[in-house]
């Protein structure tokens, strides 16, 4: 940044309109002066008290000694366009310049005053731009990307503290699909994560160090194959996205470590007995060679006590459903303790639905509403991941006891649930978080520090829609508001932000947003967004990011390089 830093670019300009204040100023700068965009950092030396105060550029304009667009018209000629091709002035040359109005974010004796008139207003170095942002010195530092500030590229950590905890947690992505790269970027935040832990591991071992965090991450794949190869190498990184790996991120450009496939159970032998978008070559690989794949499933008696989340989005304003559930989980009849097969369950439920049974008597719940519960609850019948058996006897009934058993700092476990049906997506997704919520709730000597839970589409869980009575939303609120001290951290992705349960989202420490529709930034969730940066949002390019943490001094745009990992899709 040698060839930009500390260049006067301008002035300020306090008017009696338009004064200096303590959060904003205004300064002019050269009507030519092409190197400021929004979120730049520029600074003001203030004379009377030996303090630098540094802003963030907000909205750039542009403006002319002409009173109004008739006059500039007539400056040329009455419309004449025979010079616009050529120094593209009229036949009176106009007074011309542009005007910055700039956001304050850091005053360096913490003086905050407003900055005088006629103060010259100068570009940053590297290091007076983290200064500014408070990039600088950070404590725990965790590289979350990168900003291009003046043509150059500046480095950007966080305290990973106000990330995974203690001091703030969780992590919201919101963006449009396909254009936000919200997958990506939140996988380059988990992949920066877990490089840093394993060299904090490798440290102690070396040198005896503090013993540091066991981290480990549970990560769902609800859609496509690209999180089924995070362990393979992309191929397809050049030699400048290498570059910045190494050289503007201190980073390895390699693929995530540790990572272990669970994949739901299925009868088709080409697809090594799985439902999965996975190609063969991985599925093979997995299973035969690396051994780092297994099949999950649900038999009857793992299944009893968690039949509500496969309802978890069924209207149920009388209660009735929820009734039912309970009614099956006492073990009323005809679904008593001999009840331990599906084909058992089944067989009892068809029991109830002869009109005038005994159990429709007893219960006094209507036969269309156990109608109902059947239809829903068939939905089994398809999903071959409902069997009391599956295809070798290393497939596990009991995916969450799989997944913590032995489990080691850094581990990363896939639960592939892409090619389910929603509601059992919801079932097996319900299913885990209330698993990990007992056992973080208990924690032994073997239980991890923090386990990083990622999960895309947010939406289907936690949304304005569903149903407050959801007991997948019921654990998420329970994750968002007491899993930074349980340990439990939440990675999560949505198309829409505005759409997500206020309490889900406003326990989220750390906000990430890529590019968005005009509809979405007039949402009340934008509302501390200048209208600047919302037109901004609505244009961003795939791999920038406006991201928000706790301990940044203001909204900071970045961008990330491509995954490390193989992408299949």
């Amino acid at each position: 940044m040698s060839s930009h830093q500390e260049k006067i670019i301008g002035k300020v300009s306090a008017t009696e309109k338009n004064p200096s204040a303590i959060d904003y100023f205004y300064f002019w700068t050269d009507s030519q002066t092409d190197e400021l965009s929004p979120f730049d950092v520029v600074k003001v030396e203030n004379k009377n008290n030996d303090s630098t105060t540094y802003a963030v550029v907000e909205e750039i304009n542009h403006v002319t000694d002409s009173a109004s667009h008739f006059a500039s018209y007539i400056s040329s000629e009455f419309g004449s366009l025979e010079r616009v091709t050529g120094l593209g002035i009229g036949n009176t040359n106009r007074l011309q310049f542009s005007f910055v109005k700039a956001k304050v974010v850091h005053n360096t004796l913490n003086k905050y005053t407003p900055v005088l008139h006629d103060s010259a207003v100068s570009l940053c170095s590297a290091d007076q731009i983290r200064e500014a942002l408070g990039l600088k010195e950070v404590k725990n530092p965790l590289t979350c990307g990168y900003m291009e500030m003046y043509g150059e590229k500046v480095k950007v950590d966080i305290n990973d503290k106000f990330l995974i905890g203690p001091d703030g947690a969780h992590l919201n992505v919101s963006g449009i699909s396909g254009l936000a790269c919200k997958t990506s970027y939140t996988m380059f935040l988990l992949n920066s994560l877990q490089q840093k832990y394993l060299k904090k591991y490798q440290q102690e071992i070396k040198d005896d160090a503090e013993k540091p965090r066991k981290i480990a991450y549970l990560i769902f794949n609800v859609k496509g194959r690209d999180l089924l190869t995070l362990d393979v190498p992309n191929d397809q990184l050049d030699d400048e996205q290498k570059r910045i790996y190494k050289e503007e991120l201190d980073m390895e450009a390699k693929p995530f470590n540790q990572v272990f496939y669970y994949y739901p159970y299925g009868s088709a032998p080409e697809r090594q007995y799985t439902q999965s978008n996975a190609d063969w070559d991985a599925l093979s690989r997995q299973f035969n060679d690396d051994k780092n794949a297994k099949r999950y499933f649900y038999n009857f008696e793992s299944c009893r006590d968690k039949l509500q989340y496969l309802f978890a989005n069924e209207p149920d304003p009388n209660g009735t459903l929820d009734s039912i559930i309970s009614y099956i989980m006492d073990g009323g009849h005809p679904f008593n303790e001999h009840v331990k097969s599906w084909s058992e369950f089944y067989n009892a439920l068809s029991l109830v639905l002869v009109p005038g049974s005994s159990v429709l008597q007893s219960t006094h719940i209507a036969l269309a509403s156990w109608k109902k519960f059947a239809r829903i609850v068939r939905k089994f019948n398809v999903e071959k991941l409902f069997t009391d058996k599956g295809y070798d006897y290393e497939d596990t009934s009991d995916l969450v006891e799989d997944i913590f058993q032995d489990l080691k700092p850094n581990d990363v476990k896939v639960i592939d649930i892409a090619q389910l049906d929603p509601a059992i997506q919801g079932f097996v997704f319900g299913d885990v978080i209330q698993q990990v919520i007992d056992r973080m709730s208990a924690k032994d000597a073997d239980s991890p520090d923090q386990i990083v839970i990622f999960v895309d589409e947010l939406n289907k869980y936690a949304s304005t829609d569903v149903p407050k009575s959801s007991p997948i939303l019921r654990h998420l609120l329970d994750v968002a508001e007491r899993g930074r001290a349980l340990g439990i951290i939440l990675f999560s992705v949505e198309q829409f932000r505005s759409a997500i349960h206020d309490r889900v989202k406003g326990n989220c420490a750390n906000s990430a947003y890529g590019r968005t529709n005009f509809v979405e930034v007039t949402k009340s969730d934008y509302t501390f967004f200048g209208n600047i940066y919302k037109n901004m949002m609505t244009r961003l390019a795939p791999g920038d990011y406006i991201i928000n943490n706790p301990a940044l001094r203001s909204l900071v745009k970045i961008k990330f390089p491509y995954p490390t990992f193989k992408s299949n899709n």
